[in-house]
């Protein structure tokens, strides 16, 4: 504990947190960051619709780096998959978690907000602006507005709950919800597994909904956001999704999916673009069928973050071309 202008500080690592600073310090020297100037760009949207692009542009504009909120790209075995940044994107620009974790690595989101936020405020001691990109509204929520503390959940029921989502499907996971915890089966994406899993792991576990757990205020941060949203027109949205399947197909989306096979129970691969392929893999259906159903679920999922996000009205939005509007909203 240390005290600075009259307030108590926290350490975090080396680093203490204090309203507007950062303080580093060492055996001769305090290092003041002030944070009130520095800015994180939040770059959000549907899948395909261009956010990768947008947010290495915004980085090389501001000399910094970005720090990726994609729930699948921190995995190091999914690749394709996930349409993870080139190789040519990635040493365009310094990423953050991507290829950070393997697939065998249990990792959520409570995880992800501490040790984003944590080197979030490294950076600001070198950048004044960082900026954030993914489509996975819950990592992005929990990093900018805080998670709450839900009690851990044995390792028996996880495994339990995850072998019937594999014997029975989606099916079976809505209505068991349904049944337990009605009330977070109303708001809950309803076609997510990972999100219906979680929440009934944890009425499982404790008897009690997961929304008794999530009431905590949100976290006040010390640095400005500016979030911008990127959307482009349903039909262009839809076709440029088909367009980017059919690219993932014929660079080997199939055989990536074989070698993940054995993992297909980890709650990473529960997503669209993965499920797919195990379904066909397993013989419930063709790969044309496949190939259908990866396009369609893909689409599905895209209007499912765009309904995520409007819901957020400190989102500016703009098309992803419309690049003077994004500088000046950064700006403004």
């Amino acid at each position: 504990m240390v005290v600075f202008d009259g307030a108590k500080i926290n350490h975090i690592g080396n680093l203490i947190q204090y309203s507007k600073f950062i303080i580093h310090s060492s055996s001769f020297v305090i290092l003041v960051v002030d944070l009130k100037h520095k800015t994180l760009i939040v770059i959000v949207g549907p899948t395909a619709v261009g956010k990768t692009e947008v947010s290495i542009k915004l980085a090389e504009h501001f000399n910094t780096e970005i720090i990726s909120a994609d729930s699948r790209q921190f995995f190091k075995e999914l690749t394709i998959g996930t349409a993870k940044p080139t190789t040519e994107e990635l040493r365009r620009v310094k990423h953050h978690f991507i290829n950070s974790h393997k697939i065998t690595e249990e990792y959520d989101a409570a995880q992800y907000a501490a040790e984003a936020l944590g080197l979030i405020y490294k950076l600001f001691e070198k950048h004044d602006y960082l900026v954030v990109c993914g489509g996975s509204g819950l990592y992005i929520k929990a990093l900018l507005e805080g998670f709450d503390d839900i009690p851990e959940v044995p390792d028996t029921i996880r495994d339990e709950i995850s072998a019937q989502y594999q014997a029975k499907g989606l099916e079976w996971l809505q209505a068991k919800l349904q049944e337990l915890d009605p009330a977070h089966w109303q708001k809950v994406d309803q076609h997510n597994p990972a999100r219906l899993m979680r929440a009934l792991e944890v009425v499982t576990a404790t008897g009690k909904s997961i929304s008794t757990f999530q009431t905590k205020q949100k976290r006040q941060l010390p640095f400005r956001v500016v979030k911008i949203g990127l959307e482009l027109d349903r039909e262009l949205l839809y076709k440029r999704i088909d367009a980017r399947m059919d690219e993932m197909i014929a660079i080997g989306l199939f055989e990536e999916a074989k070698v993940l096979y054995p993992y297909r129970h980890h709650q990473a691969l529960q997503t669209v673009g993965y499920k797919e392929v195990f379904d066909f893999l397993d013989g419930k259906y063709d790969q044309e069928e496949a190939v259908r159903l990866l396009k369609r679920n893909t689409r599905r999922y895209a209007k499912r973050q765009f309904t995520w996000f409007k819901r957020d009205e400190e989102i500016t939005w703009v098309k992803p071309n419309q690049w003077e509007l994004i500088i000046e909203r950064v700006d403004k």
